[in-house]
């Protein structure tokens, strides 16, 4: 078990620190890796699961989604031009190989997370700073 807390405690360091970048650079989505981040932590120590929910980053980039309130429509479009951007190279790889199928498959997984994101998170309205 203890080997098992402390991979979960390495993914979730790695979760932040990813997380903490994707903040900062728009080509590197923050919210997968904090959402790997704020599970690893829940599985392997209260502790920190209670230090990375209090953090600005959890609060200001995963928050509300977890509460179930959804998210804004600025965060939903970084994402999915994030996610569009990084599946294209791996789709144009891909037809470079003649590789039709999985192209496919891709094609299908991008056009559900489109599909998600726009109807199935709820949207937040952007909160002005005066």
């Amino acid at each position: 078990m203890k080997i098992k807390k402390t991979i979960y405690i390495v993914l979730g360091c790695i979760g932040v620190g990813l997380g903490a970048v994707g903040a900062v650079l728009p080509l590197l989505p923050a919210f997968p890796f904090l959402l790997l981040a704020a599970f690893c932590f829940a599985k392997s120590s209260e502790r920190l699961h209670n230090w990375f929910i209090n953090t600005k980053l959890y609060k200001k980039n995963l928050e509300s989604y977890v509460k179930g309130k959804g998210m804004t429509w600025s965060t939903k479009i970084r994402i999915m031009i994030t996610v569009t951007v990084l599946m294209s190279i791996g789709f144009v790889l891909m037809m470079l190989k003649s590789l039709y199928i999985p192209c496919a498959v891709l094609g299908c997984v991008w056009v559900f997370h489109i599909i998600y994101f726009v109807f199935g998170v709820k949207n937040l309205r952007e909160e002005k700073n005066d």
